[in-house]
């Protein structure tokens, strides 16, 4: 009486596929790569770049960015010194997992942000990570362009 319709059609099959396809994807999408991407790096670091641009016009005092090829860092200038800010989010940072900033020939490129918030001169760097790059500037204003 009800053999034929004891199994499920094709087009059954297909659609349930397309579901679960479609599921997949939605999780696949809002997970993010825990070993972060160049952009991320890049975003964090452009947080923590406006932060000292906003410390040096907020406290009146220079702050100073380093840039190395393993990490990166904030200097303030006091009493005629620059001393080395720890509190967060200021503190030196060692880029992520196997991430890499080149200067062309120099080893670590610096500038300062004044008691205005213009930097003394642009800094441009590129990120590198297992064959990817992302070329990285910090403007005279403080912007950080990617």
């Amino acid at each position: 009486m009800r053999s034929a319709q004891q199994g499920f059609t094709m087009v059954e099959l297909m659609v349930v596929i397309v579901i679960i396809g479609l599921m997949s994807a939605a999780v696949m999408l809002t997970t993010s790569d825990p070993r972060g991407g160049l952009s991320n790096e890049a975003d964090r670091f452009a947080g923590r770049v406006r932060a000292a641009h906003d410390r040096a016009v907020v406290l009146a005092r220079p702050v100073a960015l380093w840039v190395s090829p393993t990490g990166y860092g904030f200097e303030e200038r006091r009493e005629g010194r620059w001393m080395p800010l720890d509190q967060k989010p200021l503190t030196a940072t060692d880029w992520r997992s196997d991430t890499r900033a080149t200067m062309g020939e120099q080893a670590q490129g610096r500038l300062w942000f004044d008691t205005i918030g213009r930097a003394d001169q642009p800094l441009t760097f590129t990120l590198q990570r297992n064959g990817r790059t992302l070329p990285v500037s910090v403007g005279l204003d403080g912007t950080v362009t990617r």
